[in-house]
């Protein structure tokens, strides 16, 4: 039957064939699944998940914290060396003005008045009672300008150093007070004007009188006695300018000590 119906015997051949070329066809598909597996992700995640797994942190802001932290530090000590220049070259500041010129103890009286040393401003003030009528209070400014001396040259400059004092009197507690303002030079002291003022309620647009040189001379020594009745004279003026001079030297410690302390804080 074979001999007379070959056409039997092919599709047995044939589909045995397929059967012997499946198994080496089943073989490389598994195989294919293995490389493609094996290619597709990493082999290391399955032998150590801890390395393998990918970083959710990026490399570069890993450096750029490094390199912050680095240049913070490196900020830190230059600020450090930078404050420790300042508190030396104030302390020797300081060193060197209470070694070379120290200030002294500033007296609290000038013959019948009081004074009030007024630390760490640029102002003083003196008072007193004139007759037990009048209280009259002097406020003085330090230093306030300078003026070229005759002598003075281009090569040599020489200078005297003005002071602007205002006399303020009144009587009886009245809201009334009578205002002189003066100026103290080395060893005389002048008046600029006078005015009278009605408290604190006092328009600063109301009149002051003219100037005082344009006064009449005698009424111009009648107020100069007047001052000088009521301890207001030349000698004064040398008061306050060796003061005030002492009173500089005292400020610029304190302003020092003070610049010191706060660059000393943390």
């Amino acid at each position: 039957l074979n001999v007379l119906n070959p056409k039997r015997k092919t599709p047995n051949s044939f589909f045995c064939t397929i059967q012997r070329c499946q198994v080496p066809m089943a073989r490389f598909v598994r195989c294919l699944r293995r490389t493609l597996c094996s290619t597709s992700s990493p082999s290391i995640p399955y032998r150590n998940p801890r390395i393998g797994l990918p970083s959710t942190q990026n490399p570069v802001l890993l450096i750029s914290r490094k390199c912050l932290s680095s240049g913070s530090y490196v900020s830190e000590m230059q600020k450090s060396a930078f404050q420790g220049n300042i508190l030396r070259l104030i302390r020797n500041e300081i060193d060197y003005e209470l070694d070379h010129s120290p200030p002294l103890q500033p007296p609290n009286t000038f013959g019948p008045f009081t004074v009030d040393e007024r630390p760490g401003e640029q102002w003083i003030s003196l008072k007193r009672n004139f007759k037990e009528k009048e209280d009259i209070k002097i406020e003085a400014t330090m230093f306030d300008k300078s003026v070229p001396t005759s002598k003075s040259t281009s090569t040599e400059p020489e200078y005297i150093l003005h002071i602007t004092f205002i006399v303020n009197i009144s009587k009886g507690g009245a809201a009334e007070a009578l205002e002189i303002m003066c100026s103290a030079w080395p060893d005389t002291i002048e008046i600029s004007n006078l005015c009278v003022r009605k408290g604190s309620k006092s328009s600063p647009s109301s009149y002051g009188g003219p100037e005082f040189e344009e006064l009449d001379d005698q009424l111009q020594d009648a107020l100069y006695q007047f001052l000088e009745e009521r301890g207001i004279s030349n000698e004064l003026a040398v008061f306050l300018h060796q003061y005030m001079k002492n009173k500089g030297k005292g400020e610029y410690v304190r302003w020092m000590e003070s610049i010191k302390s706060y660059v000393e804080q943390k």
